[in-house]
């Protein structure tokens, strides 16, 4: 059986000269100048230029894509010839067009994205709006985000885990949970695997999780998820100066492989690469932090948490990545240590870039008797974990 198409467009080249090639995808532009015609094929490689010049092709093809609707879904079949005009170096000759789905015209929106449309009409035509090239390279890049992350702490010596979703209790004290009817009894959804991950690095030492959780928190922002894809990472035998370090090791990696594979999506979503990061990223403490803040005219009580507008003044002052380190206590999971020669302050971090807390962690309470009285501390009950 013949294959559905033979190529892609990206792989069309000058090598293929003279050979006939099977392309399919969508018809993302017709060009009438008169006695030649372009179709502008669209593929998950890129787009192909198909030209039909009269007397050179059927007629009855010229009058079929004088036809088309663009976003027409189509299979081409021709011979691949040297073109100097065109971006590839290369066009096809058609010997068959074949449309599998006619488009309807006029289309909702413009998938080249060219002509901006609002929030509710792409929403309402979500399959025309994921082929908006700024759309694709939102889902190429963390294509290529999930690849390098799990590339890197498998060489790091990880071991990926998969942790439930359906719990009987909360992970974390403080955070809403999204109730389930568990078959008549009440269950909740996994906000973190935070539990799970610290019982299996007493077998496996190092595991990490990528993986969808969920927080019940009201919120009427752009950062705030309900749902969200989390990276989650345990390490035994490791303070937080270590995991620190594997974090800078983990985010220059991952910028200098998205740089990487994928420049042009990269350049489409927000217009050139990402920086070169270097390591070791800026430590402000929880103290210091509260100081800078002070002088740009912040009022803030030691052991508040710190609001956005302090963490976008903090953003500007010292750019890029930067770690704050010791926070309160009192701010922190019960799971968190706090410090030995000072319990108000624990062993923990957050991870900023910029003004947006990227990742959070520290050391953890590793004995029993002090685990259960941290939990006290903060009104959990033991016996509901």
């Amino acid at each position: 059986m013949a294959p559905f198409r033979t190529h892609l467009s990206s792989q069309l080249s000058e090598e293929l000269n003279g050979s006939t090639v099977k392309l399919a995808g969508w018809v993302h532009e017709v060009r009438d100048l008169g006695r030649v015609k372009f179709l502008l094929l669209r593929d998950r490689g890129g787009v192909a230029q198909v030209i039909l010049k009269d007397g050179e092709v059927d007629p009855a093809l010229l009058r079929k894509v004088e036809s088309l609707t663009r976003e027409s879904i189509v299979v081409v079949e021709g011979v691949v010839r040297r073109s100097l005009k065109a971006k590839s170096g290369v066009e096809v000759v058609p010997r068959s067009i074949e449309v599998l789905n006619p488009a309807v015209a006029p289309l909702p929106l413009d998938p080249r994205g060219q002509v901006p449309a609002e929030l509710p009409t792409r929403l309402d035509a979500r399959f025309v709006d994921l082929r908006r090239p700024e759309e694709k390279a939102v889902f190429i890049v963390n294509h290529h985000l999930l690849q390098a992350t799990r590339e890197f702490f498998s060489a790091q010596g990880f071991i990926e885990v998969v942790t439930p979703r359906i719990l009987a209790t909360a992970t974390e004290g403080g955070a809403s949970l999204f109730p389930v009817d568990y078959f008549g009894s009440k269950a909740f959804l996994a906000q973190s695997p935070q539990l799970y991950k610290e019982q299996l690095v007493g077998s496996l030492e190092r595991v990490f999780e990528i993986g969808v959780f969920f927080r019940a928190e009201e919120s009427n922002t752009t950062h705030h998820l309900s749902e969200f894809l989390s990276l989650d990472v345990e390490e035994a035998f490791a303070d937080e100066e270590e995991v620190m370090k594997l974090l800078e090791d983990y985010l220059a990696y991952a910028f200098s492989e998205l740089n990487r594979r994928c420049p042009e999506e990269l350049k489409e979503l927000r217009g050139g690469l990402l920086p070169k990061l270097t390591s070791p990223f800026p430590r402000v403490s929880y103290d210091e932090a509260l100081k800078v803040l002070a002088r740009r005219g912040f009022k803030l009580e030691w052991g508040e948490d710190l609001p956005t507008p302090a963490l976008r003044a903090l953003g500007e002052e010292f750019r890029g990545p930067f770690f704050i380190v010791d926070w309160p206590s009192c701010l922190k999971p019960f799971y968190i240590k706090p410090k030995d020669d000072d319990p108000s302050r624990s062993y923990s971090f957050d991870l900023m870039y910029g003004w947006l807390e990227v990742a959070s962690g520290g050391r953890r309470i590793h004995k029993l008797d002090e685990l259960v009285d941290r939990m006290r501390r903060q009104g959990l009950s033991p016996e509901g974990f």
